[in-house]
């Protein structure tokens, strides 16, 4: 049970100070566990395009579609994190593991609703105008996966936690064991058995079955059981569930509407030919590099806000969450720099020498990541602001605000400078009647650097308001 405000350390003229200490200490976990995502998506790609090119292309084609669909189905998940910092910041120690259960409950309830989408594939596909052997390709691959997607959710619920209260190697553990096992049934399903991308898409959900066993043996550990009684708050419990469910809702648009939003800007790129295309999917790679310490920093802001409100001191949430907002944006912006400095090596990593393309490919990388640096920082503010809401409980109207800026200003403005008129491929865009000024994929990236700009300054100023403290843990 917290004895004292997070990451506070009060000096010897007792002004209070972030404690770096304490934030490092939850950071890096948490970094540690946005590498070992990568790993299992790089992964992940390594065995589907052992398959074929079409299933690369197939699955390439649909996986965003995916993540898309769990990130908004799978909100109640998220909010566990939120309330589990909440309730054990004041001291309500049994609530906190009861919001695990209730991520557990709220994914069997959204299970059937990713069955239904699961058996749904030609209607959701079949608007994409995709080749009749990738689609064919890409319904093998979204039939295993949709329909088990649930299994991660719960795995989000109970590592939201974990997260929540302030002990995040548990999460880490689990995403390792993920990624091993995933590892094993790739080899076993498509090696193995033949089961091609079939196989890919059943060892994905296998793998979340056996992370959310791992899971669910730690938070029912004796240690756990004797300090969070969480072996007694696992019933349902319906006003409980509701109120989670309307605080991860908002939480699932929020990041299903950016990353569709994003998803639409890369096609748009790769529309243009494949050397735009090919260097604007290394660069978005390559600020991973930038994104993982950021999104780690964002994520522990969202605990420690948390942690201070349910500790009763919205004060200083307000102080820790700006700068922890502020560390994230340097950060991130420091990184960018220096990839754009060093872009040269890092793209030539990234790519093989051996394509004729490769040249141009490197040399339009290395522009982008220009752009890419100039961003970074209000990408950082971005992150670090809407974490912080997130640990302060006010979710609806940041929603609103990326959806809104993704959808009526990114995707849009995207379109507007990187085609030629008549080039564009979205009729819903087209009949609008909008101005095609043709600048290519600068113009595409000087979109992005815009939307960036715009969603960080306005999540940032939306934090500064301070309309989160009016929010009550419930």
């Amino acid at each position: 049970m917290p004895t004292r405000l997070p990451a506070r350390r009060i000096d010897a003229h007792g002004r209070p100070h972030l404690d770096l200490g304490v934030v490092a200490r939850l950071t890096v976990p948490l970094v540690a566990n946005s590498a070992v995502q990568s790993i299992l998506n790089l992964t992940d790609l390594w065995f589907i395009g052992h398959i074929s090119t079409t299933a690369l292309a197939a699955v390439g084609g649909v996986n965003w579609l995916v993540v898309a669909v769990v990130l908004l189905l799978g909100g109640v998940g998220m909010a566990v994190q939120t309330r589990a910092a909440q309730l054990y910041g004041g001291g309500r120690l049994a609530r906190a593991a009861q919001a695990a259960w209730m991520g557990l409950w709220g994914a069997a309830c959204a299970a059937p609703l990713f069955v239904a989408i699961a058996l749904m594939s030609h209607w959701v596909l079949a608007p994409f105008g995709l080749d009749p052997v990738i689609e064919r390709t890409a319904d093998e691959f979204w039939l295993p996966r949709m329909a088990g997607a649930s299994l991660g959710v719960a795995v989000w619920g109970v590592l939201g936690f974990f997260n929540g209260i302030g002990r995040p190697r548990p999460t880490v553990a689990v995403s390792v064991l993920i990624t091993i096992v995933n590892i094993v049934f790739n080899a076993v399903f498509i090696f193995g058995l033949h089961w091609g991308v079939v196989g890919s898409g059943l060892a994905s959900t296998c793998a979340q079955g056996v992370g959310l066993v791992a899971a669910l043996s730690m938070l029912l550990s004796p240690s756990l059981r004797r300090e969070f009684r969480s072996h007694l708050v696992w019933r349902p419990r319906l006003r409980v569930l509701w109120n989670q469910f309307r605080l991860g809702l908002p939480m699932g648009v929020t990041h299903a509407s950016d990353l569709l939003g994003l998803s639409l800007f890369q096609l748009m790129q790769v529309r243009l030919g494949a050397v735009d295309g090919a260097a604007t999917q290394l660069v978005m790679a390559s600020t991973a590099i930038a994104y993982m310490p950021g999104i780690g920093v964002a994520q522990a802001g969202t605990t420690l806000v948390g942690q201070s409100i349910g500790a009763g001191d919205r004060d200083w949430a307000m102080y820790l969450g700006t700068r922890i907002t502020l560390l994230a944006a340097v950060l991130m912006g420091g990184i960018g720099v220096l990839l754009a400095l060093g872009g040269h090596w890092v793209l030539e990593f990234l790519v093989g020498a051996g394509d004729a393309q490769t040249p141009a490919v490197l040399a339009v990388g290395a522009q982008l990541l220009w752009f890419a640096a100039a961003y970074q920082f209000f990408d950082g503010l971005n992150l670090g602001s809407a974490m912080c809401l997130r640990g302060g409980g006010d979710v609806t109207v940041p929603a609103a605000l990326v959806l809104v800026l993704s959808w009526c200003v990114f995707v849009p403005l995207s379109y507007v400078l990187t085609f030629q008129p008549g080039d564009g491929f979205l009729p819903f865009l087209t009949r609008l009647g909008l101005p095609q000024l043709g600048y290519g994929v600068r113009g595409g990236w000087a979109a992005l650097g815009c939307y960036v700009l715009l969603l960080g300054g306005t999540l940032f100023v939306r934090w500064k308001m301070g309309v989160w403290k009016r929010f009550t843990v419930q």
